[in-house]
């Protein structure tokens, strides 16, 4: 991990309106994120958690303040210049996998890079390439549903990393797999961060994204509560304090 800051969020705020009411999802949110950096956004559901998540993955503005991703300014940005930006800059890992379900796990992978402009038997090898690096090179051809959760992630994961992307958002990756299904992709992201350099930033629940993330940031009530280095945290059996 540099010490490079590419990701960067100043004095964000979020609000919501609903009818008469305010929902202030995030206050005042200041952060800093590395390039190369394992970063684990935890809390409590309603806490922005997700809010957060979705304003660093240019998915959603802050009512006021600045988020910024490898220089650019994502608030100034028009919704056609943010599709763009994110396809060419940003992978996304979802909890639901999120794969075309009458393709294969090829054809899931090549679409986005046929998206991009990218030619296709580029494409194509690009998207074998990222299959074999996530141990699926025998199970190309196979759809979603003659693959197991932990496939269908993989699947997910080589589809987040085929255009080559500065970040990778994994939203709740482990949340629809068993215990060491879920250990085997937190492990498999982990170590695909360091290979490759890319920054890995998390929305979730799961305590086992600990051990892999070189920060934890905790927040609580739309704000930060904390952010701790891995080595700093202290853990009993069953307790993270």
């Amino acid at each position: 991990m540099s010490q490079e800051v590419l990701i960067k969020v100043k004095n964000v705020n979020k609000e919501f309106n609903l009818g008469k009411a305010v929902v202030h999802a995030l206050r005042d949110i200041n952060l800093e994120i590395y390039r190369g950096e394992y970063m684990s956004i935890m809390g409590p559901s309603g806490s922005g958690k997700s809010t957060l998540f979705n304003m660093i993955g240019a998915l959603d503005r802050p009512t006021s303040g600045l988020v910024e991703v490898a220089g650019v300014d994502l608030t100034k940005l028009t919704p056609r210049q943010l599709a763009h930006f994110r396809g060419n800059h940003i992978g996304y890992i979802f909890q639901a996998y999120n794969l075309l379900p009458a393709y294969d796990a090829i054809s899931n992978v090549i679409l986005p890079l046929l998206f991009s402009g990218v030619d296709p038997e580029q494409a194509r090898k690009r998207a074998i390439e990222v299959l074999e690096m996530v141990g699926l090179g025998h199970r190309l051809t196979h759809r979603p549903d003659e693959m197991s959760g932990g496939q269908q992630q993989r699947v997910a994961i080589a589809r987040a990393l085929a255009n080559e992307p500065a970040i990778i958002l994994a939203d709740e990756p482990t949340a629809n797999l068993d215990l060491v299904t879920g250990e085997e992709i937190i492990n498999l992201i982990a170590d695909l961060s360091r290979r490759l350099g890319v920054t890995v930033v998390t929305a979730t629940h799961d305590h086992k994204m600990l051990a892999t993330s070189d920060r934890i940031l905790w927040i609580k009530d739309g704000g930060v509560d904390r952010l701790e280095r891995r080595e700093d945290l202290k853990i009993k059996v069953g307790v993270v304090k």
